[in-house]
C-alpha cells in the first residue's frame, strides 16, 4: 500500500472584477477497492457554496456557486489517499476474450456501446497507422493493447500543450506529437476501431523522481477486458497504470471531464491569467 498526498492549486487572475458563475470541479480521486481517501479538503476563494454529487459514470463532482464578484478565483484541493494497486498485471481475462479478435457478450456489449463509438473522420495517415495492427489476428488481447500504447510512445514526440482541448487523431499523427490527453485519445480511437471498448481518464501521476517539484494533471486511457474489468494504459510512458496513477474522472470522450470548468461574466473581454500547480508525493 502507498500513501500519497495530492496538492492541486488553480488560480485565475482577472484584469477586472467579474461575476463568477457555477464551476464544476473534478478533483477528488475515484474511490475503489484499490483507492481509499484518508482525508481531503477543498478551499475556494471567494467563498462558495459547494454541492457534491455523483455523475452518470460515478465521478465525484463538486459544483461551486458564488454570490460575490471578484478579481481572482483560487481553488486548492488537498487529498491524502491509500493506493493498493501495486500488482497491475495480477488479473485474469475471461477465456473467450484472451485472444483477439473476440466479441463482447450481449449484455456487456449493451453497457459498453458508448465506449465503442468512433466518428469515422479519418485520414489516409490514420489508415496507414492502423496497418501495423491489422496483422495481429490471434494475438493476446492484452498484448495488442500494449503494442498500441508502445507504438504511440515510440513513434511520437511528447509535448506539454498549454492550450485547452484535445487534438484529433489525425492532428496527432500529422504533427507526430501530442500531450498526454492527445495520446490517450489516439489510444482510445485506435482500440475502438479494433472493436475494443475504451474510456478517457483524467487524474494525477506520482513520479517519485520529481515529487518535490510542481507539475500538472495527467491523462490516460482504460480498456475493458472481460473478467478483468477496466485496465489502464498510459501511452505517454507505454506503462500499464498502477499505484502511481490516481484517477479523478472517467468519460466516453476527453472533452467531457476537464478538472475545472465554469463561466464568468464581465464588461469587455476580461480574459484571465491562469496558474496551475500540482504536486503528488509519497508520505
Amino acid at each position: 500500500m502507498r500513501r500519497l498526498k495530492i496538492f492541486h492549486e488553480t488560480i485565475y487572475d482577472f484584469p477586472v472584477e467579474v461575476a463568477l458563475g457555477p464551476h464544476k470541479l473534478l478533483l477528488r480521486p475515484r474511490e475503489d477497492h484499490d483507492v481509499r481517501i484518508e482525508s481531503s479538503s477543498l478551499d475556494i476563494s471567494p467563498t462558495a457554496v459547494v454541492k457534491w454529487h455523483r455523475d452518470a459514470l460515478d465521478n465525484s463532482v463538486a459544483v461551486a456557486s458564488f454570490d460575490q464578484n471578484a478579481n481572482q478565483l483560487k481553488i486548492i484541493s488537498e487529498v491524502i489517499i491509500q493506493h493498493y494497486d501495486e500488482w497491475p498485471l495480477d488479473f485474469v481475462v475471461d477465456d473467450y476474450a484472451v485472444q483477439y479478435p473476440f466479441a463482447y457478450e450481449n449484455e456487456e456489449h449493451k453497457a459498453l456501446f458508448p465506449f465503442l463509438q468512433v466518428d469515422a473522420q479519418e485520414s489516409e495517415q490514420f489508415s496507414a497507422w492502423m496497418t501495423q495492427f491489422s496483422h495481429l489476428k490471434g494475438v493476446e488481447t492484452y498484448t495488442l493493447l500494449s503494442q498500441i500504447s508502445q507504438a504511440i510512445t515510440n513513434q511520437h514526440q511528447y509535448n506539454v500543450r498549454e492550450e485547452p482541448g484535445v487534438q484529433s487523431v489525425n492532428q496527432t499523427l500529422e504533427n507526430g506529437s501530442g500531450s498526454c490527453r492527445d495520446y490517450a485519445w489516439l489510444f482510445m480511437y485506435t482500440a475502438r476501431k479494433l472493436g475494443l471498448a475504451t474510456r478517457f481518464v483524467s487524474g494525477y501521476l506520482h513520479a517519485p523522481g520529481t515529487e518535490l517539484q510542481y507539475g500538472s494533471t495527467h491523462a490516460w486511457a482504460e480498456a475493458y477486458l472481460p473478467g478483468a474489468g477496466w485496465k489502464g494504459f498510459d501511452a505517454t510512458s507505454s506503462l500499464v497504470t498502477s499505484c502511481y496513477h490516481i484517477p479523478t474522472g472517467v468519460a466516453t470522450m476527453p472533452e467531457l471531464i476537464p478538472p475545472i470548468s465554469g463561466h464568468y461574466m464581465s464588461v469587455g473581454n476580461a480574459l484571465p491569467n491562469m496558474n496551475v500547480r500540482v504536486q503528488v508525493r509519497a508520505i
